[in-house]
């Protein structure tokens, strides 16, 4: 990036002297696609303020991913509690409740025996070994782990997880230890869908009823992760129902799988009060499984940012010999550093381990235990370690018996009713937020620009390198580059500008770039031309990728398996790093102190966009704001929720979700929209215009194709 700069800067400099200068800086663009196994650094910003701003914009960011913004409807837990087991000073039961209408969550809640007054409750969530909360190490494994240190013993090594819960309990703690999807009682989805998914499967890959992984599910903003991050949410929701849990002292631990989960309900929950993910926050690996990865997720953040959303709560780690083996240096300073800005460095906690595997080990799991002590002031001395005792076998911790019968194991109709329910609610709750200027403003627009990954107000600093002028009579055209010193970026451009200006600048869109603004035989496009002879200055660009020929299929990272996260979560979509071209261009209008028509007195900025870039144009006006004046663009009826390859250059992740392009649209309310490929009466898009009390603002085309532009042109010149 700063080479990109420098050599922008020099560009702009040499310009300056020679007037012109051949632009042959790298787009970052073009640079490998990022995935789960780069490098993930996070850089605490320099104030308090500015940490906020940013901690709300990545919480939104996960929420959004997971498909939880906004949360879906909280249905009735339903829980039921039963099969009590009396073991020496704690309890034991079964319980499973339903985190959304028939969607079972499942797993066993420990309690001291005698509770007097408030207690601490604690959240287990556990990796990826099959079977987790029911399995037994074998004899062989076992012996092994003592041996290197990682266990202590032979009984209670059998069962980690129920060591763990034991020992929580026994410390006067009430511990709800539950099921990853597709593990030991979690049967509704199969393991193999949700932690092996390779292939995409077309009986799944539908406009309607389709499945987890298809292009609609991503569209929607529905994952695995999102679904077990649900559960973790209503998991806390059934843990702090319990009249004894201390809503003051909450925590959540976990390993692996578990740690990731442990990180994003801290960062997006804040009735967490303590966190102590293990093995799994790192500057390296983000989490290898389909459970761990969710389109948007990662884009411009990462791990160590996301156990920061916890500060200045009290929170420990640890390393392994694994991907979190350089956390000492890297990472877990920055996190001290911003737990210092709280004042609280003492209150983030690493537990070095580099000597062990991936594992949550008793060494572990007593810096944990000792931790959670001195925090919630439990009164144990210190360290505190765990005792022999021997292990329930599964058969009495499973919950599903003959009085409590089993949901339908991997039934691919529940997968598609279920995402037809968060569908539905989802619509309905946005539905009624588009309805109004404020849920506009406050849950579809905070929506689009996690979408887009770009904010108009982080557009970048866009400066000009100029190539090429040439006078055309009336007006002077002149081509080059504008360059996007933040973010690494440019954008070739064409402009028409006229000797008499009247202050109007009109962005032209299309998916042939910048030579839009021509016809075929090299004459200006009639329509521009117009706009031209009345003194506005025209641009035509190149967005990313269109100066070439047309994408046929995206890039998509080296991983086999055929997630679309793998790719999306770590990387902008093609059709977002568009929309963020169109987003530079807008902001240099707004901003440059130069350009290729320096004499310009700015009144306006409009956006026309045609073909398969108006849908671009439209989002990116919405997210501009009040930066745009007007906009005029034929959406030729196009719905992300068509797309049925993630490989498509429309696809968007979480495109759909938000009422689709309609719900952006919307976005514009009340400023001037000119809109065709809508009919006549647009409902979502007219709702929208009626709330704001300017439904003269809102004008739709509905003539022929032919005359699309020409009136579009007239339209801009009102």
């Amino acid at each position: 990036m700063k080479n990109f700069i420098a050599f922008a800067l020099l560009l702009c400099s040499a310009a300056a002297v020679f007037g012109s200068v051949s632009v042959s800086a790298e787009d970052v663009r073009h640079q490998p696609l990022k995935d789960l196994n780069g490098y993930f650094p996070f850089d605490p910003p320099a104030s308090l303020e500015q940490w906020e701003t940013r901690k709300q914009y990545v919480r939104r960011q996960i929420l959004v991913a997971t498909g939880l913004w906004p949360m879906p409807t909280k249905t009735p837990l339903n829980p039921v509690v039963h099969g009590k087991i009396q073991r020496d000073g704690y309890t034991v039961e079964k319980v499973y409740f339903e985190s959304a209408p028939g969607f079972f969550v499942t797993g066993n809640l420990y309690r001291p025996t005698n509770i007097e007054g408030k207690v601490p409750g604690v959240m287990l969530a556990h990796g990826h070994h099959k079977d987790a909360r029911l399995d037994m190490t074998p004899e062989n494994r076992l012996r092994s782990l003592i041996a290197d240190g990682a266990e202590r013993f032979e009984r209670a090594g059998r069962s980690t997880y129920q060591s763990q819960c034991r020992q929580l309990a026994l410390m006067g703690c009430v511990v709800w230890q539950w099921d990853m999807l597709g593990d030991s009682d979690s049967i509704q989805l199969s393991r193999e869908l949700v932690h092996g998914f390779a292939k995409q499967r077309p009986e799944m890959n539908k406009t309607k009823h389709w499945g987890l992984f298809s292009p609609q599910a991503e569209a929607h903003c529905q994952n695995v992760m999102g679904l077990q991050t649900l559960n973790a949410v209503r998991g806390l929701d059934f843990l702090l129902s319990l009249p004894e849990v201390d809503p003051q002292r909450v925590a959540v631990t976990g390993a692996s799988g578990g740690g990731t989960q442990t990180m994003i309900l801290a960062a997006i929950d804040d009735r967490i009060k303590l966190s102590f993910p293990v093995v799994m926050v790192s500057t390296a690996m983000q989490g290898g499984c389909t459970c761990e990865n969710a389109s948007l997720l990662r884009v411009n953040t990462g791990n160590i940012e996301f156990a920061a959303l916890a500060a200045p709560r009290p929170q420990g780690m640890n390393t392994a010999d694994d991907w979190t083996k350089e956390l000492a240096t890297k990472g877990f300073p920055e996190l001290q550093q911003l737990y210092a800005a709280y004042g609280k460095q003492g209150d983030v906690f690493l537990k070095r381990g580099e000597h062990f595997p991936h594992n949550y080990n008793a060494v572990t799991r007593s810096a944990f235990y000792t931790f959670l002590n001195k925090h919630f002031k439990l009164g144990f001395q210190a360290p505190v370690i765990e005792h022999d005792f021997d292990p329930l076998p599964p058969v009495q911790l499973t919950v599903w018996n003959d009085q409590h019968p089993a949901p339908k194991a991997a039934d691919p109709d529940f997968e598609r009713n279920l995402l037809a329910w968060f569908t539905e609610d989802a619509e309905q709750q946005l539905s009624a937020a588009a309805s109004t200027p404020e849920g506009l403003k406050t849950v579809i627009l905070p929506a689009a620009e996690v979408i887009i990954g770009r904010t108009y107000a982080n557009a970048g600093d866009v400066q000009w390198a100029p190539q090429h002028e040439q006078d055309r009579g009336d007006y002077v055209q002149h081509t080059g580059t504008l360059l996007n010193q933040t973010h690494g970026e440019e954008v070739n451009v064409v402009w028409l500008c006229p000797k008499h200006p009247s202050g109007r600048v009109v962005i032209w869109i299309d998916d042939s770039g910048k030579s839009a603004v021509y016809s075929d035989d090299g004459s200006v496009n009639p329509a521009v031309r117009k706009l031209v002879q009345a003194g506005t200055t025209v641009v035509g660009a190149d967005l990313f990728l269109q100066n070439g020929e047309a994408v046929k299929q995206t890039r998509v990272v080296g991983n086999p398996r055929e997630f679309a996260g793998y790719t999306f979560g770590y990387n902008h979509a093609l059709f977002a790093q568009r929309t963020h071209d169109v987003l530079s261009l807008v902001r240099f209008l707004r901003h440059a102190n130069s350009g290729p028509c320096p004499n310009r007195d700015l009144k306006t900025v409009a956006i026309a966009g045609w073909r398969d870039s108006g849908p671009i144009a439209a989002v990116a006006g919405g997210i501009a704001g009040d930066a745009v004046d007007r906009i005029a663009i034929d959406t030729q009826g196009f719905r992300f929720g068509q797309v049925l390859d993630y490989r498509d250059p429309m696809f968007l992740p979480g495109g759909a979700k938000y009422l689709d392009l309609p719900g952006l649209i919307a976005l514009h309310a009340p400023r001037p929209l000119w809109l065709a490929g809508e009919g006549s009466q647009p409902e979502l898009i007219s709702t929208a215009y009626h709330a704001a009390s300017e439904t003269n603002a809102l004008v739709t085309f509905t003539g022929e194709a032919a005359q699309q532009q020409a009136a579009a042109s007239e339209w801009l010149l009102k």
